[in-house]
């Protein structure tokens, strides 16, 4: 799903329509819209009561472990942990945009620097959250996090060596896997809501715990890195019915996230500002 790069492809014969570039597109438009909805979300519930310091607003809207009263280190971390959400998250959707690599380099270059420090603070923070606060309602869903945070870590990284040893082509390969999964949370509360919309809930259990939520716990970030590994290889040395095939995944991808974005704003995040 997050498998945007298009220019990573090698160059194709003008002679009919490049569907899977145009699928892509599609692609990132519905995870930018339903990722700036998300943006929108954090920056209008969470900083408001995170830069004043009433951190008990936080429970307003159901968590797993938002203010905890006397948890003043549990709760400071916290409070970074969702502010930097909003910057990850748009930093992701500016660092997809091959426009902005080729004419503004500079600005590529030090937004890739914050995404990758900001990676690693999530990563590592939700780690914590984990299995240190005890931000989690079953052990498979805490394994789920662990995954996504250990995977976020290893892209970090070799995103990181590639752009350091100028292999610019194998850099954005690996900063597109990052995107995957370090849009694993958006991804989660996306697949919520179309799978609730498309079923009704079904499988989905009170203490997350039923079927779907086993599911989901890691199919949140490693649906998207398939979808994305898919593309890059449908891409780089696809046959045309790859292509097609990858592109008409896209496709469908797409009006999922677009659906599960809309179902999120209506019921998860809408609802609270």
């Amino acid at each position: 799903m997050a498998s945007i790069d298009a220019s990573i492809a090698p160059a194709r014969p003008a002679r009919r329509t490049d569907w899977l570039g145009r699928s892509a597109t599609f692609c990132y438009l519905a995870i930018a819209a339903g990722q700036l909805l998300f943006i929108a979300f954090i920056l209008l519930y969470y900083y408001p009561p995170t830069l004043t310091g009433n951190f008990a607003d936080w429970n307003r809207k159901p968590i797993i472990t938002g203010f905890v009263a006397g948890d003043t280190a549990g709760n400071l971390f916290f409070a970074v942990h969702v502010l930097m959400a909003a910057v990850i998250t748009f930093g992701g959707l500016v660092q997809l945009v091959p426009a902005i690599r080729s004419r503004w380099p500079a600005a590529h270059r030090w937004n890739g620097r914050l995404y990758l420090v900001s990676a690693l603070t999530l990563a590592l923070g939700g780690l914590w959250m984990t299995w240190g606060r005890g931000t989690w309602l079953n052990y498979v869903g805490a394994i789920g996090i662990t995954l996504d945070a250990l995977l976020i870590v290893l892209f970090a990284g070799l995103a990181w060596r590639a752009a350091r040893s100028h292999r610019f082509a194998d850099h954005r390969r690996w900063a597109i896997r990052l995107f995957a999964v370090a849009s694993a949370v958006w991804f989660m509360r996306v697949g919520y809501m179309a799978w609730g919309l498309a079923t009704g809930g079904a499988g989905i259990g009170k203490a997350m715990d039923g079927p779907f939520d086993l599911f989901l716990a890691f199919a949140n970030s490693l649906l998207p890195l398939a979808v994305a590994e898919l593309y890059l290889r449908a891409g780089a040395r696809g046959t045309p019915l790859a292509r097609q095939a990858t592109a008409a995944l896209l496709g469908a991808s797409s009006l999922v996230i677009l659906a599960g974005s809309a179902g999120a704003w209506m019921v998860m995040w809408g609802p609270y500002i």
